[in-house]
């Protein structure tokens, strides 16, 4: 069992940022991919970004270049560097863990942290 606890959420000015952070429980953090998800009212949770083990990343088209996903295996956290946000960043941001288990793939959610992006 893997529980994942986000931080760093909150109201932030067009143009602002914010760096959200995801504390992962276990000892195998460092061997898995972990990702962070968003989800706008009335849209279906989308990919953000993601980060392997081996620290290879890619990013939804609608963030590239403004965040960054990075990961401290030595404090098992991931971390994404939000810059320049945008109104429509506004959204509920999960962070993500997809473990292999038994043959099969089983994905860890946070609680979500809010972040609004606001005038």
């Amino acid at each position: 069992q893997v529980q994942l606890v986000e931080f760093g959420g909150g109201l932030v000015q067009p143009g602002g940022s914010l760096r959200l952070s995801c504390a992962a429980s276990g000892s195998t953090f460092r061997l898995n991919a972990m990702a962070w998800y968003r989800q706008a009212p009335g849209k279906q949770r989308e990919l953000v970004a993601a980060i392997t083990s081996g620290r290879s990343t890619n990013y939804a088209d609608s963030v590239k270049g403004r965040f960054t996903i990075s990961r401290e295996n030595a404090k098992n956290t991931v971390y994404l560097q939000m810059n320049s946000l945008k109104p429509e960043d506004t959204a509920v941001y999960y962070c993500n863990s997809p473990q292999l288990q038994n043959g099969n793939i089983k994905n860890y959610w946070g609680q979500g942290t809010q972040v609004t992006v606001s005038s």
